[in-house]
């Protein structure tokens, strides 16, 4: 069958690769645009395994809210350079993404690209990244991938480089959603509340304390080590962070003040660059 240039050009249109390629694909596939376009993939998946060994310490950070639902996911993916991070395509695949993994819980990697694709002709997730990656010339791979039900928030910084998905208690201001996931962003608390540090930890701590107050009264030495502590646990356990927006307030006081016994139940916070 004769390959014209406007099947070239529809073809091209559709996947966004460049003409000659386009051309070669619809020859081997003797015109056939879905044979040519199955091809593409093919030939994009082989390159994303060339590819797979190549760093990307670049990528970007995407959240996905449905409110209707109660469900949030959020991605953590990388590529290798900063122009591709910001390229529509990778922003679009990072949400595409994003989405795919609020459906489920406990995502993977593995388990979201398995998934139908919900928003175009792919038949997998996968599919679609193929082609991405086939556009894109790039090793592109999900770092890390999460979600969560329920009262949620959301927050992505402006850079893309930081994103914060939050589940609380109880119903919460819209307002306060989103200042206690610009909170998170903004101050990293390992913890949500003392409760989840390794029990480990906090005695190796009470016992630096303790050393640096040798010599104090007996009486009043465990009293000191006490405070060391507290603020040893407001620096890293959110609920006893100062509260960014008015640090005489700590964040579990701020949630209490806007209804009683709200507070976070989980967060996922993820950062480009970081895997923890």
């Amino acid at each position: 069958m004769e390959v014209t240039a406007r099947m070239v050009m529809a073809l091209r249109e559709k996947t966004g690769l460049p003409m000659m390629e386009c051309k070669h694909a619809l020859m081997e596939a003797d015109g056939d645009e879905a044979k040519a376009v199955e091809l593409l993939r093919q030939k994009g998946l082989g390159q994303a395994t060339k590819r797979a060994a190549r760093e990307t310490s670049e990528g970007r950070v995407a959240c996905y809210y449905d409110a209707e639902q109660g469900r949030a996911g959020i991605v953590q993916l990388q590529c290798e350079t900063a122009p591709v991070a910001s390229t529509d395509d990778f922003i679009s695949l990072a949400r595409h993404i994003a989405r795919h993994a609020a459906l489920i819980d406990d995502p993977t990697p593995e388990s979201v690209l398995a998934q139908p694709f919900q928003d175009g002709p792919a038949a997998t997730l996968q599919d679609h990244m193929t082609d991405v990656v086939n556009r894109i010339r790039e090793n592109i791979r999900i770092a890390r991938v999460g979600s969560l039900t329920g009262v949620l928030g959301q927050y992505v910084h402006h850079n893309g480089k930081v994103g914060v998905i939050v589940e609380f208690s109880d119903a919460c201001p819209d307002s306060l959603r989103a200042d206690i996931c610009m909170h998170i962003a903004a101050m990293r608390p390992p913890y949500l509340r003392r409760e989840d540090v390794d029990a480990a930890t906090v005695e190796h701590e009470r016992e630096i304390a303790r050393q640096q107050v040798q010599g104090k009264p007996p009486q009043i030495l465990e009293k000191i080590v006490d405070g060391k502590m507290n603020k040893w646990f407001a620096e890293i356990v959110l609920l006893e962070q100062p509260f960014v927006k008015d640090d005489k307030q700590s964040v579990g006081q701020v949630l209490a003040a806007a209804a009683s016994g709200l507070t976070v139940r989980r967060a996922l916070r993820f950062e480009v660059g970081l895997l923890a």
